[in-house]
């Protein structure tokens, strides 16, 4: 069990992520690649990837067991920057007292087969620079083999998420926004519990909570296992099925320039669009637009299957936002210049 104590201050101080975390990412997806009892959810990515990424990874494997304990140096404090190559370099940044604490904690590790570190790792432990250099090759292979095709259709459900989330806090503040996670959160003020693979007490001391939405932290949340710096707390999401199959990124941005976009997707359509922007439910959808749920229903479903919107469901309501390709299409059509 997690149990994660707060204070008045750090109530003030809870906060979402604006952006998934590529480290997390990273880490969270190759345990799902190699584990055995992943979601069916993911097969379709699995399958997909496992082609590209063979056997390429053997140092992320040896750190990044399938489930259990990873090292947290892999995903240090992101600072409120979500950029690839800088979350890189501060990994590549621990101090060699770190690095030897980390890899001590994933030697002792129960969920990790009772072997000694291979060689590659053991050299990271000494901070060797070429064994660096190799992490850092293979955390930007992973993510441009295993993420970045799908990086889009991530980014929009985790924004379809923060939509959700900004909708409970604007309805119940911080307390909607903790309550708002159940049933894999369960607040019961002041103290926010999970169910964890080891007893833990985060006390947050005033210094706040930073809620990272994951698309691929499965079942339950993840913290660092030392507590330092400042607190986070990974949370998974919910997912829209067939999200690997999705339309990629251009497949119909390209054509916003030279079109209408009424008449590219239909008026009611592309008004549905503009105003998902923010995330609506289908209910307000209809009272919005005069039609009936069914017919929100209807010309949601196209536009999801365009890859243009997201659909989550939130108790009795479906919430639906904006993906990146939607937004790039709206906005290209805005600014496409007007024939003489």
């Amino acid at each position: 069990m997690l149990r994660v104590h707060f204070t008045a201050d750090d109530l003030a101080r809870v906060r979402v992520a604006a952006a998934p975390d590529p480290l997390w990412e990273i880490a969270t997806s190759f345990q799902t690649l190699i584990s055995a009892d992943a979601p069916l959810l993911f097969d379709e990515w699995r399958r997909l990837v496992r082609r590209r990424v063979g056997s390429m990874h053997a140092l992320l494997a040896a750190l990044l067991p399938p489930r259990g304990y990873f090292p947290d140096f892999l995903t240090p404090d992101p600072r409120g920057s979500f950029d690839l190559p800088a979350a890189v370099d501060a990994v590549l940044g621990t101090t060699r007292t770190r690095l030897r604490r980390d890899l001590a904690l994933l030697a002792a590790s129960p969920a990790r087969p009772p072997r000694p570190l291979p060689p590659g790792v053991r050299a990271l432990a000494d901070g060797d620079p070429e064994a660096l250099r190799g992490l850092g090759a293979a955390l930007h292979a992973y993510h441009r083999t295993a993420l970045a095709p799908f990086w889009p259709r991530i980014r929009a459900q985790i924004d379809a998420d923060r939509a959700a989330r900004a909708r409970a806090v604007l309805e119940g503040g911080t307390d909607g926004l903790l309550a708002g996670f159940w049933p894999v959160l369960r607040w019961r003020p002041p103290v926010l519990e999970a169910d964890y693979p080891v007893d833990r007490e985060l006390r947050l001391g005033g210094r706040g909570l930073l809620l990272q939405p994951s698309f691929f932290c499965l079942r339950r949340p993840l913290t660092l296992a030392v507590d330092e710096g400042t607190p986070v707390l990974v949370h998974p999401i919910q997912h829209t099925l067939g999200w690997a199959g999705a339309p990629g990124p251009d497949r119909v941005g390209t054509a916003a320039g030279g079109a209408d976009l009424g008449a590219l997707i239909g008026r009611t359509r592309a008004a549905l669009l503009e105003d998902v922007v923010a995330g609506r439910t289908t209910g307000e959808l209809a009272l919005r637009f005069g039609i009936s749920g069914a017919a929100v229903s209807q010309h949601t479903a196209v536009l999801r299957r365009a890859g243009l919107l997201v659909s989550v469901r939130r108790g009795r309501n479906v919430l639906h936002t904006i993906t990146p390709t939607g937004l790039a299409l709206i906005t290209g059509a805005a600014h496409r210049p007007v024939d003489a």
